[in-house]
C-alpha cells in the first residue's frame, strides 16, 4: 500500500485537517470511535527552541503511529489533487492555521466543517481563548460551523459551552476546550450523517475578532484597571506571556509576570511600586495589583520577595 493510500474504514469518508494541540482529543476520538480518518493534513515541521530543532506537530506523530497517511503541504492548495483522489465526504478542520480556498472546501461531498474555540460569532480569529478570559466573559465553548472563505463566519451547526473559572489561564482553558471539542465533533458528524445538521447564519453585527498575538502584545499597560490586568495576565499565560519594563538604577529591564496575581485596594500611581513586607504591589489606573511570581530578563523565575531582595526597582512602565 502506498503511504498516502487511505486505511480501510467504515462510515463517513473524512479527512482531518489540523495542527494545534487543541485538536488532539478530537483526533483521538476519531481513531477510537470513528469514523477513522482517511488522512491527516497538517502544517510542515517547524524549527523550535533555542537550537531551532525541526519539530513535527504532535498530531502528526500520533497519526503516523496509528497508520494514518499524513500530508504537510506548504499551502493546502498544493494538496488539492491528492484530496480529490481520497473523495472525502467530510473535511473536518480545527486549528490548522490556513484559510481553505473554495476549490478545497468544495471537495467534500457532504460538508466542510470547522471547530472553533469560542461561542461564535464572539471572538472569531486565532486568539479566541485568550480573548474570552481577557474580556471577562462568563463562559466560552466550542462551535462547529460550515466553512466559508471568510474567517470563522460560516453557518453554525452547534455550540457546546463551559464556564470560565476565576482562576482559569489561557493554558487551563485550552485544555478544557480541547476535551469539549471531541464531543462537539462527534455530535456534529452524527447530525451530518443523518442529514439533520442545521445551518444557522451568524449575525455579523455582534461579531468580535481576536487576531493572532505576538510576544510584544503581552506588555502590560498600568493605566488600565487592576481587574483588567489580572485577567490579561491569566489570559496570556502561557502564550504570549505578559511583561513590564522595570526601571532599576535608571536602566530599563524587561520583567516577565506570571499568574496568579491579586487585586488589592491601594492608592498608588499607575506603575508605582510598593514593596512593604516583601510584597510587590503595583499601582494601576484603578486599584493595584500584587504580583507573586516574576522573571527578570535573562534570569530565573522567582517569587516576588526573592526578586525584591537586593533589587530596588523605581517603577514599572
Amino acid at each position: 500500500m502506498n503511504s498516502l493510500d487511505p486505511p480501510k474504514s467504515s462510515g463517513l469518508r473524512l479527512v482531518f485537517i489540523a495542527t494545534g494541540d487543541i485538536a488532539l482529543p478530537a483526533f483521538r476520538h476519531l481513531l477510537a470511535c470513528g469514523p477513522r480518518p482517511l488522512a491527516l493534513i497538517t502544517q510542515p515541521d517547524k524549527p523550535v527552541g533555542r537550537h531551532q530543532i525541526l519539530t513535527p506537530p504532535a498530531i502528526k506523530i500520533e497519526a503516523i503511529a496509528a497508520g494514518i497517511p499524513v500530508l504537510q503541504p506548504l499551502r493546502i492548495g498544493d494538496a488539492a489533487s491528492q484530496l480529490a483522489a481520497w473523495q472525502p465526504e467530510i473535511l473536518a478542520v480545527m486549528a490548522y492555521g490556513q484559510i481553505l480556498r473554495d476549490d478545497i472546501l468544495s471537495l467534500a461531498s457532504i460538508a466542510s466543517i470547522n471547530l472553533h474555540a469560542s461561542l461564535l460569532p464572539r471572538h472569531r480569529g486565532a486568539a479566541c481563548i485568550q480573548a474570552a478570559i481577557d474580556a471577562g466573559d462568563a463562559e466560552t465553548g466550542i462551535t462547529s460551523m460550515h466553512m466559508t472563505r471568510q474567517l470563522d463566519a460560516g453557518d453554525l451547526v452547534l455550540a457546546k459551552s463551559i464556564p470560565i473559572a476565576a482562576d482559569d489561564t489561557g493554558g487551563s482553558l485550552h485544555g478544557r476546550l480541547a476535551g469539549l471539542a471531541a464531543g462537539a465533533l462527534a455530535e456534529t458528524l452524527a447530525q451530518l450523517a443523518a442529514n439533520t445538521a442545521p445551518r444557522v447564519p451568524q449575525d455579523p453585527a455582534i461579531a468580535s475578532y481576536a487576531p493572532k498575538l505576538g510576544r510584544d502584545d503581552g506588555r502590560l499597560d498600568w493605566s488600565q484597571p487592576a481587574t483588567a490586568l489580572e485577567r490579561r495576565i491569566r489570559a496570556y499565560d502561557p502564550w504570549p506571556g505578559t511583561f513590564t519594563v522595570a526601571i532599576e538604577a535608571g536602566k530599563e529591564q524587561r520583567l516577565k509576570i506570571f499568574p496568579p496575581t491579586g487585586v488589592v485596594d491601594r492608592s498608588l500611581v499607575a506603575g508605582q511600586i510598593s514593596r512593604e513586607s516583601g510584597r510587590l504591589v503595583v499601582g494601576c489606573g484603578h486599584g493595584a495589583l500584587e504580583l507573586a511570581t516574576v522573571q527578570p530578563d535573562g534570569g530565573k523565575r522567582m517569587g516576588a520577595a526573592d526578586y525584591l531582595h537586593g533589587r530596588k526597582p523605581a517603577a514599572f512602565r
